[in-house]
């Protein structure tokens, strides 16, 4: 059942449930957070619009930057900003920033650990027909290797919105370096703006009663899938937990832990490659810590392709199914 602590949206996984772009949290949230925190200041690569950054640019349109289409100096000339005083945020379509820009990211703001948000937009393979060149999905790897580097990735776009504020505000989280993952696609609403949310927690999502038999750790848009898989498998008598981990880094290590000695079994759930993502962060976590067996979901060393979003994520096994089908394998594994 969907966890009572945390005031999720009680719709989360009905057929009817509010679609929202993860994206859109994020704009909101960004031109929220111009109203409170005055050295906000947003940079974009000439997707504006596609970034959502467009609700800042109307709202405070001498704090915003059209940098065009250079993607190198939107994160160097951000970079700069920073080290004069001021909380940048800049935009782009992931597979362009950090894909085309990693080592000015790294050179300039993370080698500097000067506190910029890149914000990768349109990541995973449901960005669908622009096919697997405009299809990030090594970003969460490229990010979460840099030293001081946070590694952020909402599930819906209430948590898009939360994320941003926290990154352009919070006292523990505003003088770092972060990356936001965003999706493109409409994603179900499944928390509310009364569910807690900090940055660096991972939080149960969805409990059975009584011990778990498997857990899933899961981010992004992938949650609610996961969620829909554990809900159908209950019927079946097999009680899976599923841990929303929005923090890649830092890994929220104590809940991963801790739901790896409950359940004795792993299922990893994201629209990314298997190596070097969220799966990769869970292995090395447990491998030192508990080691349990593992099931990765997400792309396996394959590139992207054309398609629509619901094909692709069936096509790379991400699915409803495929979850369910990753849970039954973990089931009969010691």
């Amino acid at each position: 059942m969907l966890n009572p602590n945390l005031k999720l949206n009680p719709s989360a996984l009905s057929d009817s449930v509010e679609q929202i772009p993860i994206r859109k949290g994020f704009g909101e949230g960004l031109a929220k957070a111009g109203e409170t925190e005055n050295d906000v200041v947003a940079l974009c690569a000439d997707l504006t619009e596609s970034t959502q950054m467009h609700f800042f640019k109307e709202k405070f349109p001498e704090r915003f930057v059209e940098i065009g289409v250079a993607e190198q100096n939107l994160v160097t000339v951000a970079s700069g900003t920073a080290a004069m005083g001021k909380r940048p945020f800049v935009s782009s379509y992931a597979m362009f920033s950090p894909g085309r820009n990693w080592e000015q990211i790294r050179t300039t703001i993370t080698y500097n650990d000067r506190p910029v948000v890149i914000v990768g937009s349109h990541a995973g393979v449901s960005v669908g027909p622009d096919g697997g060149t405009h299809q990030a999905i090594e970003d969460i790897a490229l990010m979460r290797v840099l030293p001081n580097m946070v590694v952020v990735s909402p599930c819906d776009a209430i948590e898009a919105k939360k994320a941003t504020l926290a990154l352009a505000g919070a006292p523990d989280w505003k003088d770092k370096p972060a990356y936001l993952r965003l999706a493109r696609e409409k994603t179900g609403i499944m928390t509310t703006e009364e569910t807690p949310f900090e940055i660096g927690k991972a939080q149960i999502f969805w409990q059975p009663d009584g011990l778990a038999h498997v857990g899933i750790v899961a981010t992004g848009a992938l949650v609610r899938n996961a969620m829909l898989a554990a809900q159908d498998l209950e019927k079946k008598g097999i009680r899976v937990k599923v841990l929303n981990m929005t923090t890649i880094k830092p890994l929220d290590t104590e809940a991963l832990i801790a739901l790896a000695k409950e359940t004795k079994r792993i299922v990893t759930v994201e629209e990314h490659q298997i190596v070097g993502g969220l799966g990769g962060a869970v292995a090395e976590c447990l491998a030192a810590n508990f080691p349990v067996p593992i099931e990765f979901i997400g792309v396996h060393d394959r590139y992207g392709q054309s398609g629509t979003p619901d094909e692709l994520i069936k096509h790379y096994g991400m699915d409803r199914e495929s979850i369910k089908l990753a849970i039954l394998k973990i089931m009969d594994r010691k």
